[in-house]
């Protein structure tokens, strides 16, 4: 007879079987490793091991010269070091060791399914840095995507995420700006995000090898959860963005504390430095549009579920009545950044951007 599941084991295995599945861990690999996992604390050394299954999977295939397999077997490990520590906060040793694993998976996907891909190192405040991955479509200089990470999202976790881009002409480059992924290792979670996409095109355009590849005078942006504040937020200040989707992002995220998760306002409390929950939640307001918004000028579309159970669903809406030229699309059956109905927010994202950036 199994034992009883904690409250965030139960909650976990709920809710995040589609953000998973949709970025690509196999639906096998999610009902397996959940099904040994009765406590919080075993969840990150489950789907470590299941990381290192991959791993030595992909390591297999290299031997045989079966690229491709490798690859994507790289790509599962990486996702399964990434989901590893997602918003797991019991020991920030064994979060850090996940993110590297995570790091070090994706960079070996990218050796063998997209050799183009680069690693792009930024220079940021009080000598630390940012990172991100380049991928390019090919061909004429292309529109750039900037893609951002929420709260304790990744660019790991965006391989699949960029292809939808990819395949449609656009140019991707995933962030992991201040208090995400690697870089949050180093930094905290910026409330005025623009410094950190400043860096990024600033970084960019400096590199006079890229002028064959990228347009960067058609820079677009998307971000999904907390990513889809970040990104009208940046917009609002950074005017070499000409077109930006939010997905499922907040308008006042010091508003959705109430209903937040106990995970949720942990991985705000790490993120932030913040030494309790009612710092945290003073930070998590510092996280608000009301003086951004309006200063949205570009096209924004504004994407949402109406299930959504982490960002209520007016929240979003608001950022796009607020801004001068929103859009708002709202999915009744979306729940928390659509994963439920990837089919549909991502083409749409991906075509709407192409559209506003050709």
């Amino acid at each position: 007879m199994q034992a009883q599941r904690d409250e965030r084991v139960a909650s976990a295995i709920a809710h995040w079987a589609p953000r998973f599945v949709g970025n690509g861990v196999d639906y096998g690999d999610f009902q397996r490793v959940t099904s040994g996992v009765t406590t919080w604390a075993e969840w990150l050394p489950a789907w470590v091991e299941n990381g290192h299954m991959h791993a030595e999977l992909a390591r297999t295939a290299e031997q045989r010269g079966r690229t491709r397999t490798a690859g994507e077997a790289w790509n599962r490990a990486a996702l399964s070091y990434h989901f590893a520590k997602f918003v797991w906060m019991l020991d920030p040793e064994l979060y850090a060791e996940a993110t590297k694993l995570a790091v070090d998976a994706l960079r070996n996907a990218h050796r063998h399914l997209d050799p183009t891909a680069e690693r792009i190192e930024i220079p940021f405040e009080h000598g630390t840095r940012l990172v991100g991955n380049l991928r390019r479509p090919g061909g004429d200089p292309a529109a750039l995507v900037l893609l951002i990470p929420g709260l304790d999202s990744t660019k790991e976790e965006f391989f699949g995420w960029e292809n939808v881009f990819l395949v449609r002409g656009l140019a991707t480059f995933s962030l992991d700006g201040p208090g995400q992924g690697e870089s949050g290792l180093t930094t905290r979670i910026y409330p005025n995000y623009e410094v950190a996409v400043t860096a990024a095109l600033d970084a960019l355009a400096d590199r006079d090898d890229l002028d064959l590849d990228l347009d960067l005078d058609r820079v677009g942006v998307a971000g999904v959860s907390l990513g889809g504040y970040y990104a009208p937020r940046a917009a609002a200040y950074e005017k070499r963005i000409r077109a930006v989707v939010g997905i499922s992002g907040a308008f006042d995220f010091g508003e959705c504390w109430p209903t937040l998760p106990q995970q949720t306002r942990e991985t705000v409390a790490y993120h932030t430095g913040a030494a309790n929950d009612e710092e945290a939640r003073a930070k998590a307001s510092e996280l608000n549009l009301r003086e951004a918004a309006p200063l949205v000028d570009q096209p924004f579309l504004s994407i949402t579920g109406r299930l959504d159970r982490l960002i209520p669903w007016e929240q979003t809406k608001r950022q796009a009545d607020e801004a001068q030229n929103g859009e708002f699309v709202l999915y009744d059956e979306g729940n928390h950044v659509c994963n439920n109905i990837g089919y549909k927010y991502r083409p749409l994202a991906a075509d709407w951007l192409r559209e506003h950036l050709s």
